[in-house]
């Protein structure tokens, strides 16, 4: 039977998740390009931080053994991952890993292939070269600042640096006004609040706590709130438009979850899979 739905009146934005993690090795040049190539209104990216104070575009602050080899191209063992510490090594060590071409297997649609971890720059750089090229709308990007604070100057600097290296390379490529900064980690957010106030934050949360109580202790309001999808309930949509706040949950990958979340009315969706996305939006009368 087919499914019955009704489009919300505004359209919600499409965020690749790490790129395109459920077609691509995750944040690497050739998932950032190819969801460009589909069409996503944002990339969804996470960074980390050399040993010689580079930018690195990568989930976590290690090699992950599911999917990274080491120089010599043999698998690392999980027991021993947290010894390839990123914050411990230079960049020109961190390139020498490859982290697509063994695939994920979690993800069995996704075409593997060679790749290395990008610089945030490089990401940029190439993603808005392809976008112009195409003649989209300029891309926007969610970058997630990786931090905790049992990580502090073991995994990454302390937030007043970490964020200060971020700004700095927003505003070298030019992209402060076509970025949101994402963390779960509320310092982060708050020292960004307080060293750039304009920067759109949005809060990520993966747990039951309220709205109300996440951001009596975040201090502020933040312009979005990125929940897991699981979590998102005609309560909560009630509760972020009362506050305008942008809700984008995340990382929605199924078909019906994309449907019942565009029904509630979120502003955007994260996914693995952002083709599936498109491809529903895309049958949308009129579209």
């Amino acid at each position: 039977m087919p499914i019955s739905f009704t489009f919300p009146a505004q359209r919600p934005d499409v965020h690749g998740h790490r790129g395109c993690r459920g077609l691509r090795p995750e944040n690497t040049i050739p998932a950032f390009l190819h969801a460009v190539q589909l069409g996503v209104d944002v990339l969804e990216l996470d960074v980390v931080v050399s040993a010689d104070g580079q930018l690195v575009v990568s989930h976590e602050p290690w090699m992950n053994a599911a999917i990274c080899l080491d120089p010599q191209g043999h698998r690392i063992a999980p027991a021993e991952q947290h010894q390839h510490n990123l914050y411990q090594l230079p960049y020109a060590a961190i390139r020498r890993y490859d982290c697509g071409q063994s695939g994920h297997p979690g993800f069995p649609e996704q075409q593997a292939g060679p790749a290395y971890k990008p610089l945030l720059r490089e990401v940029v750089t190439e993603a808005d070269a392809l976008t112009q090229a195409l003649g989209h709308a300029p891309m926007r990007y969610s970058i997630e600042v990786k931090s905790t604070a049992a990580g502090d100057d073991m995994w990454h600097p302390t937030p007043a640096v970490f964020i200060e290296m971020v700004l700095a390379q927003l505003r070298q490529l030019g992209v402060v006004q076509r970025t949101t900064l994402l963390s779960f980690d509320k310092r982060v957010l708050r020292e960004a609040r307080r060293q750039l106030p304009d920067l759109p934050l949005c809060l990520l949360v993966e747990d039951t706590v309220s709205l109300s109580e996440h951001l009596t202790k975040l201090g502020f309001l933040p312009q979005m709130y990125g929940p897991h999808h699981a979590l998102v309930d005609e309560m909560l949509v009630a509760q972020t438009n009362r506050l305008r706040l942008q809700l984008v949950p995340w990382t929605v990958n199924e078909p019906a979850d994309m449907l019942r979340l565009m029904q509630l009315g979120v502003n955007g969706l994260t996914s693995d899979y952002p083709d599936r996305l498109l491809h529903l939006l895309a049958s949308e009368p009129g579209a």
